[in-house]
């Protein structure tokens, strides 16, 4: 039988990725619980990855939901992410995990994501949108305060905090690939050119097991990748798609960059001397994290 004390993550997605001050006192509000911050000025966003008894994991992510929506402010905020509010996604997330999508979630990770989004929008007055079995984080996107109205809270975006999609979910790979234009182009070509090639393999890979944007940054573009399912999508062949494809159009990858933590299945399908050039190492597992904190090996989540 599962117990709500089962190990679990909660990866909070907040709208904040410049201010130190602000980054790193919504991160104290996790306390003992948070494993990671991810923070990207580009994207102005925070990855904060929670770990632990999915009790005290739930009880952590209200701390940093409510002081996000304390400290951010989304009238001034200008990022190259899709967002929905100060706190963007908040998925619950079972370890361990078998890394393969099957019909059915854990009852008390659902739970707590249906918790969360009553608390948040009862005392925080934040309009909620549930994803998981119902819907995809793709569907609220796109449908949120239009055929979709939220599941709790106020029928109309919180005035400084927007709205947030609270989620329960598998273990997933957030990644992204940095490409620049072709050399011999004046920066803004070189620039527009690269966007391009980065919507146009974005498109390539989008699928059931891969969730892709083309994106501008200040050096060119971005392919920002989900993995939702990575035991059918090894990273090397993600990359190596992309690189390929960029090369193709006289474009090249700058770097790869792992935001968050990732699952120690995911690490083991990538040969060892290739995790330098894919952002990759042990010590940026679920499960050495977690380890690290006293919790048993989760066994692959």
């Amino acid at each position: 039988m599962v117990h709500r004390g089962a190990l679990s993550e909660c990866v909070i997605n907040i709208s904040e990725g410049r201010d130190r001050a602000v980054i790193d006192a919504v991160s104290a509000a996790g306390a003992d619980s948070v494993l990671d911050v991810h923070s990207d000025p580009e994207h102005h966003r925070s990855v904060l990855t929670l770990g632990g008894p999915l009790e005290v994991v739930e009880e952590s992510a209200r701390q940093v939901v409510a002081a996000a929506v304390s400290l951010i402010d989304l009238r001034t905020h200008a990022g190259i992410h899709p967002r929905l509010g100060a706190v963007d996604v908040v998925p619950f997330v079972p370890l361990p995990d078998p890394l393969s999508p099957t019909p059915s979630l854990r009852p008390d990770v659902l739970g707590a994501r249906d918790r969360l989004a009553e608390w948040a929008g009862t005392e925080l007055g934040l309009p909620c949108f549930l994803y998981g079995p119902e819907r995809t984080l793709p569907d609220v996107r796109r449908l949120a305060f239009e055929s979709l109205p939220p599941d709790t809270g106020p029928a109309v975006p919180h005035a400084t905090a927007g709205a947030v999609a609270v989620g329960a979910r598998r273990v997933l790979v957030a990644y992204n690939l940095w490409i620049a234009g072709p050399d011999d182009r004046d920066p803004v070509d070189r620039r527009d050119h690269a966007l391009g090639v980065a919507r146009s393999l974005a498109a390539k890979l989008r699928g059931p097991a891969v969730r892709a944007l083309g994106l501008p940054i200040e050096a060119g573009a971005q392919v920002s990748i989900n993995l939702i399912d990575p035991a059918s999508v090894p990273l090397p062949s993600l990359y190596d798609t992309v690189a390929g494809g960029a090369e193709s159009r006289g474009c090249s990858v700058l770097r790869a960059e792992l935001v968050g933590l990732v699952p120690a299945l995911v690490l083991d399908q990538v040969p060892r001397h290739r995790w330098s050039d894919l952002d990759l190492s042990p010590d940026r597992t679920v499960e050495g994290r977690m380890q690290a904190r006293g919790y048993p090996r989760t066994g692959g989540g």
